[in-house]
């Protein structure tokens, strides 16, 4: 056994991994990164920028297919599976060597294997043993599957689904999160009978209301098929196809099921309870500073309870670097991360929902108001419906921000900045938003809120 020191040892090189390592570098801190697979984790290789490319390719298709309506000569004529797989790997690949290029030159030492955590703090990377001073835990997620329902065959995750090599004549999607109605999207666009199942009243559910509705609408609009309120019961696949049973009894046939029930914490078998790191269901417990009940160890990303999204993950790689360096920085609550589902229409929000601000300030102190994105010149050029949905505390700031619409997830750092720096309407009403954009739905939310509303009577 050889045994290592170093400031701080990371363990995963993911979102939240890298970007701890990233910081304490540029902090001056001796870094070293232990990650099993590649540098990226599933955020870069198997989840938001393959996805994300796959959305695109998505959206080229359906521009092909309405080109007509706007009298551009094109015609849709198929899907190229192995094409789309070029240029999806293709971009992975080129973000995959730049971050590799980036943790070299920060002169980070990485580590490539499987690493346990064990008293000290430290990693064990097979018969070697790293020590830090500090060591950050960012062993990132899972795909969930359900009772009953093992993965293989006609059976997928989010990860088979990108290496699908076929494009399918039907596919049930179990779960309305956001990997299901981003992959039920894609495969609508591509030509494919799709049904979601989720056992919540609403896609999104975690959004509101507002936004789930007018999700449910377009997607309705485009022959997306969905059960609400419904739970699986089990399966039978053959060479044929796949059948789902559901709760109610009632049967559905297609030739795959995709499970997007959500991502469980990577935290098995990992040495984390044995070395002092307290569990709650697989999440790993931590104070306000993310620190665990290990002396000097941290956790980050989707292993802490709350959301798991790559970029929250990113900030509190940040945050923890930052702590470790003695800065005391900023946590962002989990309240205040930007939420996007890329879907067609995208849903884009942060800050509370309506109904949670009535929960925590009451109904009478709380006043939303909804634009309708047919009132917008540039939604209505690119073709796309939606809403704008502005949350505030009467005579107080915005508290929430909900949009559903084509590209609304450029919009909500707008929408976050208003959240996060407690803005009142009236302090953001004066503020010009160009013309034709469609920022000015904002605007005019915010103008209606302020008591002067402009396009809307």
């Amino acid at each position: 056994m050889t045994e290592y020191s170093a400031d701080v040892v990371v363990l995963g090189g993911g979102s939240g991994g890298y970007a701890a390592a990233l910081r304490l570098a540029e902090l001056g801190k001796d870094v070293v990164l232990v990650e099993k697979d590649k540098l990226g984790g599933t955020c870069l290789h198997r989840g938001c920028i393959p996805t994300k490319a796959l959305l695109h390719a998505a959206e080229v298709a359906d521009s092909a297919r309405d080109a007509a309506s706007i009298g551009v000569n094109a015609s849709l004529t198929g899907i190229d599976p192995a094409g789309v797989r070029a240029y999806r790997e293709g971009i992975v690949a080129k973000k995959f060597k730049g971050l590799e290029g980036l943790i070299s030159a920060r002169g980070i030492r990485v580590v490539r294997g499987e690493g346990s955590l064990e008293a000290g703090p430290a990693v064990r990377v097979g018969a070697d043993l790293y020590r830090g001073a500090d060591v950050i835990l960012a062993t990132g997620s899972y795909s969930r599957s359900l009772p009953g329902l093992e993965i293989g065959g006609r059976v997928l995750t989010s990860e088979q689904a990108l290496d699908l090599d076929v494009v399918p004549q039907r596919v049930i999607v179990l779960g309305g999160g956001v990997i299901g109605v981003e992959f039920a999207s894609v495969w609508r666009s591509f030509g494919v009978d799709v049904t979601i199942v989720e056992a919540l009243p609403h896609l999104l559910p975690a959004e509101d209301v507002a936004s789930s509705k007018a999700l449910e609408r377009a997607f309705r609009k485009r022959g997306i098929e969905f059960r609400l309120g419904r739970r699986f019961d089990s399966a039978r696949q053959d060479e044929q196809g796949i059948t789902v049973v559901l709760d109610d009894g009632a049967e559905l046939s297609a030739d795959y099921v995709l499970v997007a029930v959500g991502r469980g914490p990577a935290t098995a078998g990992l040495g984390y309870e044995e070395a002092g790191v307290v569990l709650d269901r697989g999440f790993v417990q931590t104070d306000e500073r993310l620190r665990t009940a290990a002396a000097h160890v941290w956790a980050v990303g989707d292993i802490v309870p709350g959301l798991q999204l790559a970029h929250r993950g990113f900030q509190q790689g940040i945050f923890v670097a930052e702590e470790i360096a003695g800065l005391s920085p900023v946590l962002v609550s989990d309240s205040d991360v930007p939420r996007v589902a890329y879907s067609h229409p995208e849903v884009a929000s942060v800050g509370l929902t309506e109904a949670q601000a009535q929960d925590r300030y009451g109904s009478e102190a709380v006043r939303a108001y909804e634009y309708n994105l047919a009132g917008n010149g540039r939604s209505e050029i690119i073709g796309t419906s939606g809403i704008v949905k502005i949350v505030r505390r009467v005579d107080g700031p915005v508290v929430g921000a909900h949009l559903v619409g084509d590209r609304v997830g450029e919009l909500i750092t707008e929408a976050q900045l208003a959240v996060g720096w407690e803005a009142h309407p009236e302090d953001i009403a004066p503020f010009v938003h160009a013309h034709p954009t469609q920022s000015e739905a904002l605007g005019e939310a915010f103008l209606a809120l302020a008591g002067k509303p402009l396009h809307a009577l």
